[in-house]
């Protein structure tokens, strides 16, 4: 025989005796009533749960793993260094391009250069990671799939074989490509400043990072054609065509498109509008060479005795770039300009980062220099052009960028293997030439052909790419943004 118990002396279940499916509901439920100092209690050990679930997690992961060694930990140690002064290259190019460009203009640029790289990186997280680096669809053409949802993200996981092999974790290697493809969308800013829309230009940069860039990438980056065109391989050791020359070619497409800034050219002749603080564009520009340190050795992609080599050959490309540059342009205008020397600096970077790793260091000098000279002539050649770019970032990253592709077929060399010539001045032949103008060619064709697209289906849907002739003459700060960037001094000029 039984005996009913009644409702109210029927033990009330609490959450030390609930099941981990009516645990979180009596929880919240006791903390939305604040009932007791015992709910306060247990809200307060949910941190602590997570915590311990969180450990207990990565000790069960962990414990399938061998030791971690030194040079694993120091691969990833310096490559995730590399990464970050890659990312903080956008602050350089931010600050150059709003230093270089008029003060009405200075909040758009700044959001550009922020924004984009946001977008670059969750585009790239997406599907351009999968085009660059997954497994051959098309051989040597186009690639797809690295371990995500259909082919879509990446697999992060750590295997004993990659901590064995000191190899790079997937993660770090994400994020370092991920920095590169932000710095390809960061070089149209400036060749498209002052006059575009906001929403289109972000647009484009989706499209590019997702897409056009990464494609692209995998042709040399991932043993694609270019590495088997001929019996030498196809040389870009840190981006000259892959990075700089891609995101030239690209802003060229915009900047053609979008047509000169209003009173840039009048009756035929070329109108200087200088920027409104070359202080903060130098700072910029120290900036980016220093996160040149990043970009260059960083794509050594270890951490061994050839980081520190590549690091010196892109010091003395960026010093030969900036005296060639400096002297150059005093030449020509008789006096010594600060615009010319930043951009010598910048133009000595790019002609060095293809071969950063294939030239000795005088032949780094050198190249430094002669690109130094070409930044010079290029800015001319643009403006007799009739194109209009505000920062000299074509000149910068697509003359530039093809010279330091093309060199290492000049005076090229196996540096870090038996240092047998590939260049033909230094008696390696002509084809290493040939393949690096293959290249540099190819790389531009197919940015020019898929942007010129890019731009016109965008331009098309939104009613066109450019900004109205008010809006431009009161400035994008205020008709894009509804802000200004220096509120509290009056604008003297245009």
């Amino acid at each position: 025989m039984t005996t009913a118990v009644p409702q109210q002396f029927r033990r009330r279940k609490t959450l030390q005796n609930a099941s981990l499916l009516e645990g979180p509901m009596m929880l919240l439920q006791s903390i939305r009533g604040l009932s007791s100092n015992r709910s306060l209690l247990w809200a307060a050990c949910i941190p602590l749960a997570l915590f311990g679930l969180g450990v207990f997690t990565l000790s069960a992961k962990a414990a399938d793993l061998p030791d971690l060694n030194a040079a694993f930990l120091a691969n990833n140690l310096w490559l995730l260094i590399a990464t970050i002064l890659v990312i903080f290259m956008n602050a350089g190019f931010a600050m150059v391009e709003a230093g270089m460009c008029r003060q009405k203009n200075a909040v758009n640029i700044l959001a550009k250069n922020l924004f984009v790289f946001a977008l670059a990186v969750t585009a790239y997280w997406f599907v351009g990671f999968s085009l660059m680096y997954g497994d051959a669809i098309i051989p040597g053409l186009l690639y797809y799939g690295k371990g995500g949802a259909l082919g879509f993200f990446f697999d992060p996981a750590v295997t004993a074989e990659m901590i064995e092999g000191a190899s790079l974790v997937p993660t770090v290697d994400f994020l370092f490509q991920a920095a590169f493809a932000g710095t390809a969308a960061t070089i149209v800013s400036g060749l498209v400043a002052e006059r575009i829309k906001f929403g289109e230009f972000v647009l484009f940069a989706l499209v590019l990072t997702a897409v056009i860039y990464p494609i692209a990438g995998s042709w040399e980056w991932n043993g694609g054609w270019l590495n088997s065109v001929g019996s030498k391989e196809f040389i870009d050791f840190a981006g000259s065509s892959i990075v700089h020359s891609v995101g030239a070619w690209a802003g060229l497409v915009g900047a053609v498109l979008l047509g000169p800034r209003i009173g840039k050219f009048v009756n035929g002749k070329t109108q200087a509008i200088p920027g409104h603080n070359m202080s903060i564009a130098t700072l910029g520009a120290l900036i980016l060479w220093i996160g040149w340190y990043g970009f260059n050795p960083g794509s050594q992609l270890a951490m061994d005795q050839w980081v520190p080599y590549v690091a010196v050959t892109t010091t003395l490309g960026a010093a030969g770039g900036a005296i060639a540059a400096t002297v150059y342009s005093t030449l020509v205008s008789k006096k010594p300009d600060l615009t010319m020397i930043i951009n010598g600096i910048l133009a000595g970077l790019v002609s060095v980062t293809a071969g950063c790793g294939n030239l000795d260091m005088v032949g780094a000098w050198v190249a430094g220099a002669v690109g130094g000279i070409l930044v010079v002539i290029s800015v001319a050649a643009l403006d007799s052009f009739g194109i209009d770019d505000p920062v000299g970032a074509f000149s910068v990253h697509g003359t530039c960028g093809v010279w330091g592709t093309v060199v290492i077929g000049l005076w090229g060399k196996d540096i870090q293997g038996d240092g047998s010539p590939l260049g033909l001045i230094v008696g390696g032949g002509i084809e290493q030439l040939g393949i690096q103008a293959l290249g540099a060619g190819a790389y531009a064709i197919w940015t020019i052909v898929t942007c010129f697209i890019a731009w016109q289906i965008i331009g098309s849907i939104f009613g066109g790419i450019r900004v109205t002739e008010e809006e431009e003459t009161e400035g994008l700060d205020i008709g894009e943004h509804g802000m200004e960037a220096y509120p509290d001094f009056a604008i003297t000029s245009n």
